[in-house]
């Protein structure tokens, strides 16, 4: 770096993934997490998974604000009148490999999107309100349509009688899912829709900074969540409490895995030195479901595997995030595993667009810098000499 007159120049700092450089500003999403807060827009995640609904959060994360009794029957209405998929998308779904994985197919089907709604009008609110509405309508029917067509079933058609949450449970099953169980799954995703700017978010705001076509930002992000280090936990905590396998392996497993550094599923996160307060919630959700439709032995697995967590690593901050308890209320659902992170790209579809409109409002492509590592400069031998 050069020095201004009377400055010393320092060398810029390097700080591997990013970790606490601000990379923007934002209104959506706030976490403390020594407290162990999480809320949207101002509203304590807790409140909204209990007296709000998905698509009332979603409102609010987009547009800022919660909506008034009209305002939300107007996007519930929009939701519903775009839930179907072109039988073009159907057809392309049904040529992918049946063994290919559903956030690979969700990837593609979101690009493609793009074919359909060409047009661009990133200043205009109609498009972007248009924008957000085939998204958060068609991404629930083409994770359940290519969960079918795997199976060689047709898709279900979208029931327009049915809520957010119930018209998805059924897409799956064809059976109309018990209130209970929609309510959960409902409070699953508005824990899920945001929560800041992680891996996915931020690069569906790197590729919004672009201004490409919305659809092609949440495939971005699709592509980044599916990566193990960021979406999929879930599943993973459900292999390594089938792995203990007994309540009386639970503390001897747990002490091999710290002697040999192995990562627990489910828990810590860089943001939270508490518990998750998602986390918290997904237990509480997950006791509902058992106490009504029968217990999941994995959960007495789960709470001992917390609890002997918390003596050996609880002073160091790390305790149960997100993904701990969220696949025991998948499972208790009949969601197939890896389903999970489809799932999750469901809901943090709130989340990514609500970053997307935020960008395109104060706009500067991302252009970080970079610290350069290689050859100094070098003469080019001819291949001959070589």
């Amino acid at each position: 770096m050069v020095a201004e007159a009377g400055i010393q120049a320092t060398a810029p700092v390097y700080r591997p993934g990013l970790e606490g450089v601000p990379a923007t500003q934002s209104a959506v999403c706030d976490i403390d997490g020594q407290q162990g807060i999480l809320s949207y827009r101002g509203y304590r995640v807790e409140d909204l998974a209990a007296q709000s609904t998905f698509l009332e959060t979603t409102y609010l994360l987009i547009w800022g604000e919660l909506p008034d009794a009209e305002q939300l029957a107007a996007f519930e209405q929009e939701v519903q009148m775009h839930r179907r998929v072109s039988f073009r998308i159907r057809d392309m779904m049904k040529s992918f490999p049946s063994q290919g994985h559903p956030m690979d197919a969700l990837q593609a089907s979101a690009a493609s999107l793009g074919l359909f709604y060409s047009r661009r009008a990133l200043d205009n609110p109609e498009y972007i309100y248009g924008a957000v509405v085939r998204l958060i309508a068609k991404i629930p029917t083409m994770v359940a349509a290519f969960q079918l067509i795997r199976k060689g079933q047709d898709p279900i058609q979208p029931r327009d009688d049915l809520a957010y949450a119930s018209n998805f449970l059924y897409m799956l099953t064809e059976q109309e899912p018990d209130p209970l169980a929609a309510r959960i799954f409902d409070a699953c995703l508005i824990l899920h829709a945001e929560h800041s700017l992680n891996a996915s978010t931020f690069s569906a705001r790197v590729t919004a900074s672009t201004l490409t076509d919305p659809y092609a930002v949440v495939a971005s992000a699709v592509g980044t969540l599916a990566g193990p280090l960021h979406g999929g936990a879930n599943e993973d905590v459900l292999e390594m409490l089938e792995e203990i396998g007994s309540e009386d392996q639970v503390e001897p497993w747990l002490d091999r895995a710290i002697a040999e550094k192995r990562k627990i599923m489910g828990f810590g996160h860089r943001e939270y030195k508490v518990k998750d307060p998602r986390a918290v919630i997904l237990q509480k959700l997950a006791e509902q479901l058992f106490d009504s439709f029968g217990h999941d032995p994995l959960y007495d697995l789960a709470r001992k595997l917390e609890a002997a967590a918390a003596e050996r690593l609880g002073p160091k901050g790390i305790y149960p995030n997100v993904d701990f308890y969220s696949g025991l209320v998948y499972r208790k659902l009949g969601i197939p595993e890896d389903l999970f992170t489809p799932i999750f790209a469901i809901a943090r579809t709130a989340g990514w667009l609500a970053h997307w409109k935020e960008q395109l409002g104060a706009n500067r492509i991302f252009r970080p810098t970079q610290i350069y590592t290689g050859y100094p400069s070098r003469e080019l031998t001819p291949i001959e000499d070589r």
